[in-house]
């Protein structure tokens, strides 16, 4: 009888949180969501190599890991380019471009 990997849910759920969380939020929360999922992963791996015919949702597990990795990803080029934006133009300057981008949502 095929069971369910412990953390394939799990991984998925982060997966997804990390990409929509990095989108909505901030970057850290796709890192640290993507880093969780990818811990998690690797566990149920292990689990599911040393017998792969008793588990079913192996899908869900690699489909959580890739969701992980690009939030991991797209979590680190949003960090850099925070960081980026703070080094070139200051906390100053941050601030007047995101005032100035929302005058102009403000408009349509």
């Amino acid at each position: 009888m095929e069971q369910k990997l412990p953390n394939a849910q799990t991984v998925l759920i982060l997966g997804i949180i990390s990409v929509v969380g990095t989108c909505c939020c901030s970057g850290l929360v796709g890192i640290i969501c993507g880093l969780i999922g990818l811990s998690k992963y690797k566990n149920d791996k292990l689990i599911y190599d040393a017998n792969p015919t008793q588990y079913s949702d192996f899908g869900n597990l690699n489909t959580g890991r890739i969701l992980c990795i690009i939030g991991l990803v797209l979590g680190c080029i949003q960090v850099v380019y925070f960081i980026f934006m703070l080094a070139t133009v200051g906390w100053a300057g941050y601030m007047e471009q995101i005032n100035q981008l929302s005058r102009m949502g403000g408009r349509g």
